[in-house]
């Protein structure tokens, strides 16, 4: 690990232990939302962000297209994309355990609260790069940032690509990115020129890490999704999305003191969303919830 990585790391750990957005409310015991982080980097110039293009979706774009779109200038190779997993704190994770048909309070609050907390890390971590000399931005923050609906649903930059990229992880039945401290998490980034360390990629076999795609075996998040939007066919993302609606409106009178709406770009038109609580049935127990099942 370089100097810039470890401090990195502390700067990390230190925003993750202190401040207020990681944290429940009172009423909730005040637990962390998310246990301490873990980073890898990817490099600006890598073949995988042009194959992004295809598996994702043609209006994805490569790091040099969100480092340009963002006003900036340079080369694929100079800029290194660092992803930032969030894993849900063990608290949290026990909570969920049990939900049937509604995810446990303590998820969907801190669901909502980590999209203003992952704000503020991105925002300390450019800031983190600005005062050590080198250029930082943002895909989540940027205007350029856009979800694309219709026929497929996906946003033109895709985190959970983002961390495979960066060795973080593979995917999963459920969609999900199993990574080493498991499928339960939220996953951010940055663009930065600074000479990050490349995380190598143990295999870019993209399921390596989901024991039904390895083995044949588990199957565990078809029986713990309500919404049967998995199937052994893979994840139907219009089922699931219509499950969160139900969701958020069984929960949104009882927990509106506690969550707040999200505003998204969706097809180039910035909306104001619902209050956005999640789901995740797939991944809480799960064999990949809060591990690589594979690591064994």
């Amino acid at each position: 690990m370089s100097e810039i990585e470890f401090q990195l790391r502390n700067l990390l750990i230190e925003i993750f232990n202190t401040h207020e957005l990681n944290r429940l409310p009172i009423d909730y015991g005040s637990e962390n939302i998310f246990s301490d982080p873990i980073f890898g980097a990817s490099n600006g110039d890598d073949a995988i962000f042009h194959k992004f293009k295809e598996v994702v979706g043609l209006k994805h774009l490569t790091p040099l297209e969100m480092w340009e779109a963002n006003g900036f200038t340079g080369k694929a190779e100079n800029i290194r994309i660092v992803s930032i997993i969030f894993p849900y704190s063990n608290s949290i994770r026990e909570a969920s355990k049990n939900a049937d048909k509604i995810p446990a309070d303590e998820y969907c609050i801190g669901r909502n609260q980590a999209d203003r907390f992952m704000d503020v890390v991105l925002k300390e971590v450019i800031k983190f790069f600005h005062k050590n000399g080198f250029i930082a931005t943002s895909g989540m923050l940027s205007d350029t940032f856009n979800v694309k609906t219709g026929r497929k649903i996906y946003s033109n930059w895709s985190e959970r690509h983002i961390a495979f990229a960066a060795g973080l992880g593979t995917f999963s039945l459920h969609e999900g990115l199993i990574t080493e401290v498991g499928c339960n998490v939220r996953i951010t980034s940055v663009l930065t020129n600074a000479p990050m360390i490349i995380t190598k990629r143990v295999s870019n076999e993209p399921y390596g890490n989901c024991l039904f795609y390895s083995k044949g075996t588990c199957k565990k998040c078809i029986e713990r999704c309500p919404a049967n939007a998995i199937t052994e066919e893979g994840h139907d993302k219009f089922k699931c999305a219509e499950y969160g609606r139900y969701i958020r409106e069984s929960v949104r009178e009882r927990l509106k003191p506690y969550i707040q709406p999200k505003w998204t770009r969706f097809n180039g038109v910035l909306r104001k969303r619902q209050p956005p609580v999640g789901c995740a049935f797939c991944q809480f127990d799960v064999p990949c919830m809060g591990e690589n099942p594979n690591s064994k």
